[in-house]
Order: C-alpha cells, then structure tokens, then sequence
C-alpha cells in the first residue's frame, strides 16, 4: 500500500486552509513545522496541527472551523486521508 509523506500532506493542508476567507496565512516559527503545518502520523492516524494568521475583524471561531472542515475534505479528496483532528492555533490577528 502506497503512503503519502507528511510534506505533501501539510502541504495540502496548508493550500486548503489559505482558501478561507478571513486567513492571512500560516505562521511559521522555530519550531519543527512545516511551514505553519504540522502533520503528526500515529500508525496511520492522522492529526493536523495549523498556526494561522487571522485578517483583522474576521470571526476566529468561525474561520478555525471553516479552516478545521476545508482541511479535512481536502485532505480526503486528494489524499484519501482522513485526519483523526484538525487543530487550528491563532498566532496573529490583523493589523486592520
């Protein structure tokens, strides 16, 4: 069975969660991250970690899950993955 390495995974994660309206984009750091994406793969269980910058005056709860669904199909329709979570971390907000 053929498997999909994390990269392409964050990678698609990170293209979906850009489509959002409201999303800046991702926020990288130090940290070992996939540039704003983090894929953690468990003996096949999926989990996405996404640190998001927020354009100012957007609805957080709603652009984190509208984020949080948009990942999850795209991650299955490309991928045939279907994450066990998908965390969506608020690192900035704005400027107006």
């Amino acid at each position: 069975m053929a498997t999909i390495s994390s990269d392409i995974l964050a990678s698609y994660a990170a293209d979906a969660a850009r489509e959002v309206d409201g999303v800046r984009g991702l926020v990288e750091s130090a940290l070992h991250r996939h540039k704003g994406v983090r894929i953690d793969d468990d003996d096949g269980r999926v989990r996405v970690e996404l640190h998001l910058a927020v354009e100012w005056g957007a609805s957080v709860p709603d652009v984190g899950r509208e984020v949080q669904e948009r990942v999850a199909a795209y991650l299955e329709r490309m991928a045939k993955v279907e994450p066990e979570a998908v965390d969506v971390i608020v690192d900035e907000i704005g400027p107006p």
